[in-house]
């Protein structure tokens, strides 16, 4: 983990985008010892993102289950799928 202050990115706005994009982590910024913000690199911060999204998704798709949403089996996927394909 990386932290800094916030003179630091003031001071030094390119050296901080250098340093953040070779680690691919956050730099944490600080005012008077104290956490304010988190300067992050725009790659890092889009897999975040989606990650996120992905786990928000996959959080609803399970309450859904949990709640009696129809669920299928691989096999009953499977003959879904062959019916439709061959159907006249």
């Amino acid at each position: 983990m990386m932290i800094r202050s916030a003179t630091a990115l003031r001071n030094d706005y390119d050296g901080m985008v250098k340093l953040s994009k070779e680690k691919q982590e956050p730099i944490f910024l600080t005012r008077n010892g104290d956490g304010e913000m988190v300067f992050v690199p725009l790659e890092v911060w889009e897999k975040r993102e989606a990650e996120l999204n992905l786990l928000a998704e996959m959080l609803r798709r399970e309450q859904n289950r949990m709640a009696g949403a129809k669920t299928y089996s691989m096999s009953e996927m499977e003959a879904d799928v062959e019916a439709l394909l061959h159907k006249d």
